[in-house]
């Protein structure tokens, strides 16, 4: 109920998608291709490949639209929410946030920067084993903590 009141009064978490790609040239391109004729931006993208798949964890300007686009179109997705955090000393601020993290005991499973600078500060989308916790933690060190409406046009 606390995180329903909190959606309601902050904003929506932010929220990633994992689209599974064949591992072959053009593949991702296919998908951004899709999401920009949608009007849909990527405004963070991690690859993680093997020798026969892919994985692109992706932050979009409009979740709603990628999922119906998604859908329309059968490609798999899976969804998460991650926090994402205002580095507002820049690349110094990195090791405060793990720090922060770890000392809360807090596992990171996957961390990448995004794209875009709504202040002018660079922006890192972590996912945790805990995201309440992490957010809690984060945001009592002092770190901004966007919500999808902060990035979303």
């Amino acid at each position: 109920m606390a995180t329903e009141t909190a959606e309601k009064l902050q904003g929506r978490q932010v929220r990633q998608y994992s689209v599974f790609l064949a591992n072959r040239v053009g593949a991702l391109m296919e998908v951004v291709k899709k999401l920009g004729d949608a009007s849909v931006a990527v405004l963070g993208l991690s690859i993680q490949d093997s020798s026969e798949t892919a994985i692109a964890r992706m932050v979009v300007s409009d979740p709603e639209r990628l999922e119906d686009l998604f859908g329309r179109n059968d490609i798999a997705y899976g969804v998460c929410e991650v926090a994402v955090a205002e580095l507002a000393e820049g690349a110094s601020d990195l090791p405060r946030l793990l720090a922060a993290l770890l000392e809360a005991e807090v596992n990171i499973l996957f961390s990448y920067t995004l794209l875009v600078r709504p202040r002018g500060r660079p922006l890192v989308a972590i996912h945790t084993d805990d995201l309440e916790c992490a957010s809690a933690v984060l945001g009592g060190r002092g770190f901004r903590l966007l919500r999808q409406t902060d990035l979303s046009r």
